[in-house]
């Protein structure tokens, strides 16, 4: 009897460890859907003709939209394969999509759109390319663009400097660099200027220290006649690299041309600022981690935690017992960089065995 009594606790015990096991399971994430890319705002106009076809006009969003995240996340060089990309193919990629607004003004037809891409399909779709993305992470910087004219050796900082007084007049949402301007400072000014004879080698601190940013692109236009030579110091997530341009026949009293250079360096800070950020999608790292399930809140806070990393392709729960739940994860990357990944979130992870261990 007593033996009876035993086993019978036992099994009550394991139905209950089981049950908890199972719900655990249930209520979090057994079959992953992939994460989306969302572009919202797109912004559609067109005659109310006796043609007019709402289909069409919602497919031209989609056009609109995947053109935009592709500004987001791939290179200006890349541009050019994904152009090529056919509407049935975007619209495969779609994951979903709301209209948020559309109305009739004066037998006009405007329409706004939200378009959710499903982020798995656009990282094959890539991949197929032979395209690295970026995540789509957005910095803000301290921008000082600084005018040297080499033939008077004139300096030029603040309201007399073209750059300054138009770089951030055209800005797209599909920018990832947002540039903070230093204010005139009469004290930055001579600061500078006492320092023109080392500008190359003059490190700024004591000027960005003033805007509470870590990140800073400081450029220095030398100007010779129609010719400028451009040095860049650039600091972005504690890496400094030194980048010079030329741009050459230009002429700095032409709106235009000013507008074209800006548009360009703009392209090239941002293609610095995706290389830094780029995924290798042909590296796929399969990693196990376990995580304790008696508590369903820390369960769920990494689900979503592993959900907002954009490096993982794919995770889901392979396994559980009476104790924990085991992931399998799909990284694009380094252990290393998992694990830099994780610490971000604040998570302790033991990697002493083959299965790693969420603390």
């Amino acid at each position: 009897m007593k033996f009876i009594s035993q086993f019978v606790k036992s099994f009550h015990l394991y139905k209950y460890f089981l049950v908890l096991a199972l719900l655990n399971v249930f209520f979090s994430t057994d079959k992953i859907e992939a994460k989306t890319f969302l572009i919202n705002d797109i912004e559609i106009s067109t005659p109310f003709e006796i043609n007019f076809d709402k289909n069409q006009i919602i497919e031209e969003g989609f056009i609109q939209a995947f053109n935009q995240l592709m500004l987001k996340i791939s290179k200006s060089n890349d541009y050019t394969k994904l152009n090529k990309t056919s509407l049935n193919k975007i619209k495969s990629m779609v994951e979903t999509f709301s209209i948020d607004d559309e109305k009739f003004i004066n037998e006009i037809y405007y329409l706004k759109l939200n378009v959710s891409f499903n982020k798995k399909s656009i990282f094959n779709h890539l991949e197929n390319l032979n395209i690295f993305p970026s995540i789509p992470q957005k910095k803000e910087l301290i921008f000082i663009p600084i005018i040297i004219d080499q033939t008077t050796n004139e300096i030029k900082i603040f309201s007399d400097n073209i750059f300054y007084n138009n770089w951030n007049l055209n800005k797209k949402n599909y920018n990832l660099l947002s540039y903070i301007l230093p204010s005139e400072d009469l004290e930055d000014y001579n600061l500078i200027r006492n320092n023109i004879g080392q500008i190359e080698n003059f490190n700024f601190y004591e000027i960005i220290n003033k805007y509470n940013l870590n990140d800073y692109i400081i450029s220095i236009f030398f100007i010779e006649n129609k010719q400028v030579k451009i040095l860049n110091k650039i600091y972005l997530d504690n890496e400094k690299k030194i980048k010079n341009l030329m741009l050459k026949n230009i002429n700095l009293n032409n709106q235009d041309e000013i507008n074209k250079a800006i548009a360009k360096l703009k392209a090239i800070y941002e293609d610095h600022w995706k290389q830094q950020n780029e995924i290798n999608t042909s590296m796929k790292l399969e990693l196990t981690i376990s995580i304790d399930n008696s508590n369903n809140i820390k369960i769920k806070k990494l689900e979503e935690n592993l959900l907002e990393t954009d490096l993982i392709y794919n995770f889901y729960i392979y396994k559980f017992d009476n104790k924990n739940n085991y992931y399998n994860i799909i990284f694009n990357g380094t252990p290393d960089k998992f694990l830099k990944t994780m610490k971000n979130f604040d998570y302790e992870i033991e990697t002493k065995n083959k299965i790693w261990v969420v603390k």
